[in-house]
């Protein structure tokens, strides 16, 4: 098979699992995620990259949504429980190393809202693998990736097919796209840098996922008019999002 012929197969097979996708998205009919009360302030989304920094004039109007393992950070800055945990389903029972050490962030810890993203056995199971490390929750909820599709649907306005890693993206901007959807009046991100490797809470030093999606989708949003900020300087010099200052306060 020529080059010319593997580049047609390739783009083929991509779009017929786009297709499926969307097609059986579709069938399932699922709802976004929906906060119980929604947001009326400002809405902090703390990732899991080296570096983070709270937002100036960070106070109690802020709602705090924390992504995998980042509550190792928002414990140092003294932060009991963030209202919303998102968490990949393979950090619970995973045997490798950085599910190992995300566990290890969040043993002791709790939040209010866990959302668990596609978790394949029972809830019962999966009950049992957080008491395991000590993790608590008010509410428990299970997400799948149609779930996450109609979230950033009724965002965006437009379907991201998950057919494949390329065009999946991060927890980090599923926490974003919630934020969004549940009324926030501004979102500030750290500990989200699409271009950093490694992760705060281990030393594996490991490549970030879908860095080319959460960019493409941190830009459409930003151009739409989101009020979406940073408050590291370093991801608003390389991704263009506005440095958040206190200023953008609303009363």
């Amino acid at each position: 098979m020529s080059g010319g012929e593997v580049h047609w197969y390739t783009w083929l097979n991509k779009l017929r699992r786009s297709w499926r996708y969307r097609l059986a998205y579709r069938l399932a009919r699922p709802q976004a995620p929906k906060q119980p009360i929604p947001f009326r302030g400002p809405a902090l989304i703390v990732g899991s990259a080296p570096a983070s920094n709270l937002p100036d004039g960070f106070d109690s109007r802020f709602s705090v949504i924390c992504v995998n393992g980042s509550q190792i950070v928002t414990a140092d800055w003294g932060i009991d429980a963030p209202d919303v945990t998102f968490l990949q389903f393979n950090q619970v029972e995973g045997n490798g190393e950085r599910a190992t050490a995300v566990r290890r962030a969040l043993s002791g810890k709790r939040c209010r809202i866990l959302y668990v993203l596609r978790w394949p056995k029972s809830e019962a199971r999966l009950r049992e693998g957080l008491a395991a490390f000590d993790y608590g929750f008010d509410e428990l909820r299970l997400i799948n990736q149609y779930d996450r599709t109609r979230l950033a649907e009724s965002v965006l306005g437009r379907v991201i097919a998950e057919g494949d890693n390329e065009s999946k993206f991060s927890n980090g901007i599923t926490s974003l796209l919630y934020a969004i959807h549940n009324g926030a009046t501004a979102v500030i991100i750290t500990g989200i840098d699409p271009s950093s490797t490694g992760h705060i809470y281990n030393a594996l030093n490991m490549q970030r996922l879908h860095s080319d999606t959460d960019v493409k989708i941190l830009i459409e949003l930003l151009e739409r008019g989101f009020r979406l900020y940073t408050s590291d300087p370093h991801v608003a010099e390389s991704t263009g999002l506005p440095l958040w200052s206190k200023k953008e306060l609303r009363e």
